[in-house]
């Protein structure tokens, strides 16, 4: 049991919690939504922090993250709770999982700082589940990778308030946010959360100085139509501008809609192409075998500057920043 943040302590001994947009009212023994944060007697612990189910060392392409440091291995870890519900979650065996349910093993922070420097990793990506339900977690150790001379990473749902952006991510290099459809009757049918909450957040983590790429899941028939991506990429061109890698993944059958077809590839071939000619410059085709939108090509003459099989990187052609036509590659690249 670890001492939470975010919260406040309202009448009989109710804890609510600040982490996310929810705002949860807690009453004594109950958790939150996420499962992951419980009140004692009027304080709200948190029920994860030091308590990973997951710990491993990932390509940082899986995150996936393709234009922040390609080609690295970075150490993964994860916890159980999440503080949405997709009807379609892949990971819900985690996500809606308890910490009575799913084995842990114990890992301080400085345990998981000595791993990373062990096994030669860029630095520790905060996955698998939402990390921002474990926040308390990953600021420790984040603070301390950065100590370390180790880079962050957080794939996230978007779902964190304004007060945990500002104290997190400061302390994150490099986020991949989840922008799961341009619609809030999707967010609110699908998700049982809100869109304007996740694009305040997507703004806000930006100006933190967190290095952004995003990722949209399409479900045919659901949120794969050419009008939301337009939208999408609309939002997206006024806000962020046109560097921000943008993600499209292929949906697979799971958790409470095995029933829906999975995307086939021309889907996400018709969405890249559209937001391409919108003007964005860097889009990927994920969960699914590609052969060019894989790859990064320069925006102004075309040339291969990185080539991908599925998180393996086989050609890396930016050098100082740049194709070798001159143009400025947004990309953090070791090279």
């Amino acid at each position: 049991m670890h001492k939470a943040n975010w919260w406040s302590p309202r009448q009989d001994q109710v804890a609510e919690c600040h982490l996310c947009p929810r705002e949860c009212r807690i009453a004594d023994g109950k958790t939150g939504f996420c499962a992951a944060r419980q009140n004692r007697r009027g304080e709200l612990y948190s029920l994860v922090y030091g308590n990973p189910i997951a710990v491993h060392v990932d390509p940082i392409e899986k995150k996936p993250l393709y234009h922040f440091y390609p080609g690295s291995q970075v150490l993964s870890i994860g916890t159980v709770g999440c503080n949405l519900e997709c009807e379609f979650c892949q990971n819900w065996d985690i996500a809606r999982g308890k910490v009575d349910q799913l084995r842990s093993r114990h890992y301080s922070p400085e345990q998981l700082v000595e791993a990373a420097l062990q096994n030669d990793s860029l630095g520790i990506a905060f996955t698998y589940n939402e990390p921002t339900i474990f926040g308390e977690y990953v600021l420790d150790i984040a603070r301390l990778a950065r100590e370390a001379d180790l880079k962050t990473v957080m794939v996230t749902n978007g779902y964190i308030s304004r007060a945990a952006i500002g104290d997190i991510f400061p302390f994150i290099d490099a986020a991949n946010i989840d922008l799961k459809a341009f619609s809030q009757e999707f967010y609110s049918k699908y998700c049982h959360a809100d869109l304007g909450h996740v694009l305040d957040a997507i703004i806000e983590i930006g100006r933190q100085g967190t290095f952004i790429e995003l990722t949209t899941l399409l479900i045919p028939g659901l949120n794969d139509s050419p009008d939301l991506m337009r939208a999408e990429v609309n939002w997206i061109l006024e806000n962020l501008g046109a560097d921000v890698p943008l993600h499209l993944s292929a949906f697979h059958p799971d958790y409470h809609m095995r029933d829906y077809r999975p995307t086939p590839k021309t889907t996400l071939d018709g969405a890249r192409q559209l937001a391409l000619e919108m003007g964005m410059k860097y889009v990927y085709e994920g969960n699914i075998a590609a052969t060019h939108g894989n790859n990064t090509y320069c925006p102004n003459c075309g040339a291969l500057l990185v080539e991908r099989q599925w998180f393996s990187v086989s050609v890396n052609n930016v050098v100082g920043g740049r194709c070798r036509c001159g143009e400025a590659i947004s990309i953090v690249n070791k090279i």
